[in-house]
């Protein structure tokens, strides 16, 4: 058996100043008065088969860009097709008692230079999310005290992606340290309402699920589940296999998730045999480094689409 691994506490959920956070906070929230910055279309990219794969990059220490660099020996096709930036967080306003999107400053530099950090893998064909993260502020997807309050946070969201031309969001429930502040436990209805609603505002962008913390097991509600709104959902222990406990087809799930560079290759490589063995869609990776990482993606390329990676500098 694999020996599961929590992602580590990253530092892409620490807070900056109170007074500067809700400076990042307003600038998010402000996206709908902002003129929207679409993706551009992407240029023909090489026809790659097989499952889908994804790499965070924690941008506090590394590049977008780094995700492009890898491209498949057999054809020329990208190692990875979903990029995500990690992190953003929800935040809570103490005076308002109102949960709002924040960006450190790594994640506002990104977002930004979206010219030059997030069109140029877009270009590739490469899908780019934007992972939000719970800040140990008691406000989380889990606790908006009505569905007002998770709609105008869904609002929020769709705002950032159309204002910095995303092709989705990533919701991960961890962190959020639910009752700091005075905030609520988590509820069986607002993570119901935060995806309805943003499913409604973005139709034809993309929703995953980092599978953990109370939202991931509070998808049905008052007859209405959003399982099916969600493109992607990924087990979040790495170095193991777990599927993840909603009701997608195996074609939008990845039971596999590996750290690069902390998951042995061997293991990397078994994992993404056992994706392809067992017909699931989709294999995670999360921090993908600046270093020369050829070895750790060929691991899986191999298993996943028959083909060694290589690198461009």
């Amino acid at each position: 058996m694999f020996t599961p691994v929590r992602r580590r506490v990253r530092t892409a959920a620490l807070a900056l100043s109170a007074a500067a956070a809700l400076v990042l906070g307003s600038t998010a929230a402000s996206g709908a008065s902002a003129t929207p910055s679409p993706a551009p279309a992407p240029a023909p990219a090489p026809v790659k088969q097989g499952p889908t794969s994804v790499a965070y990059v924690e941008v506090n220490n590394n590049s977008m860009l780094n995700v492009g660099k890898y491209t498949l020996a057999d054809g020329g096709g990208n190692a990875f097709d979903v990029a995500v930036i990690f992190a953003a967080n929800i935040n809570y306003d103490t005076g308002t008692k109102t949960a709002y999107l924040h960006f450190n400053e790594n994640v506002q530099r990104v977002l930004d230079n979206a010219v030059t950090q997030i069109r140029p893998l877009q270009q590739q064909g490469i899908k780019v999310l934007l992972s939000v993260l719970g800040n140990h502020q008691g406000a989380g997807f889990a606790n908006f005290p009505s569905q007002q309050a998770a709609s105008a946070f869904a609002k929020q969201l769709s705002d950032a992606v159309a204002k910095y031309g995303l092709d989705g969001v990533d919701f991960d429930d961890e962190y959020a340290e639910y009752g700091n502040n005075g905030t609520a436990q988590p509820n069986d209805s607002s993570f119901v309402h935060l995806v309805t609603a943003l499913r409604a505002n973005m139709p034809d962008k993309i929703i995953s699920l980092y599978n953990i913390g109370p939202s991931a097991s509070r998808l049905s509600y008052g007859g209405v589940d959003v399982s099916d709104k969600f493109d992607y959902a990924w087990n979040p222990y790495y170095g193991t296999w777990q599927v993840p406990g909603i009701a997608l087809p195996k074609a939008q799930l990845s039971p596999a998730a590996v750290e690069i560079g902390r998951t042995s290759r061997s293991t990397v490589a078994d994992l993404a045999r056992r994706t392809v063995d067992e017909g699931y869609g989709v294999y995670l990776t999360y921090n993908l480094d600046g270093g020369d990482r050829t070895a750790d993606v060929s691991a899986f390329t191999r298993e996943l689409y028959g083909s060694e990676a290589v690198r461009t500098p």
